[in-house]
């Protein structure tokens, strides 16, 4: 007589679920991935993106070498 699940048995069937529950996960993670590499996140601090914009209005001439080096020095 045959078994449930088509004659595989009943742990067959539980093998199956198992490989099902891995290939939705496998599908999940790579979607997470995708959309990660899709919309990256900047991680730097504040600190790091003021001293960043400060470079730059002193490398363009919008402030001179005594404003960048008073506003460095309160940046920390």
């Amino acid at each position: 007589m045959m078994g449930y699940f088509g004659g595989m048995g009943f742990g067959m069937g539980l093998f199956g679920g198992f490989f099902m529950l891995i290939f939705w996960f496998a599908i999940i993670a790579l979607v997470i991935v995708a959309v990660r590499a899709l919309y990256p996140n900047d991680r730097r601090g504040e600190h790091e993106m003021a001293l960043d914009l400060l470079q730059r209005r002193f490398a363009a001439g919008e402030i001179s070498q005594a404003e960048f080096e008073q506003a460095r020095r309160t940046l920390g």
